[in-house]
């Protein structure tokens, strides 16, 4: 498996759900719940956290303000992307009547230097975390946000 995509409708505006996947706030709410740093600039630095899993480190790839952004992480925390280590997870915004729909595709298993179980393995962690963290921002943005 080389990419784990998820899709979902937020009963927010764009510019609310942007705020919730490009804000160190809003990260930490639904998705780094050890906090977040991110410099929202190509090539910025990003670090996620969870307190049982660890720091995770990557860059900003791309901002289209509104619309897409994506980054590049370490999967093994405490290290520095680099490649056969790092997956790119992009974030699409598209507007939806009153709300909006948010697609998240997260790519590059097949490049870890892993067995192609382990891909496998660490590509269905990927799925049910997104599943799960995607369940929160939904029900978060329908609450009126963070």
């Amino acid at each position: 498996m080389e990419s784990v995509e998820r899709e979902v409708y937020v009963e927010a505006r764009p510019e609310e759900v942007w705020a919730m996947v490009t804000q160190p706030e809003g990260l930490a709410h639904w998705y780094a719940f050890g906090g977040a740093e991110l410099d929202l600039r190509p090539g910025g630095r990003l670090v996620l956290r969870w307190d049982e899993h660890g720091e995770f480190f990557g860059f900003v790839e791309k901002v289209e303000p509104g619309r897409r952004f994506a980054y590049r992480y370490a999967v093994t925390p405490g290290v520095e992307p680099a490649p056969g280590n790092a997956n790119l997870v992009e974030f699409t915004l598209t507007p939806e009547g009153e709300g909006t729909r948010l697609l998240v595709v997260e790519s590059g298993f097949d490049r870890l230097d892993l067995t192609p179980e382990q891909q496998t393995e660490h590509a269905e962690v990927s799925a049910q975390a997104w599943e799960n963290s995607l369940g929160l921002l939904t029900s978060s943005a329908t609450r009126g946000g963070w």
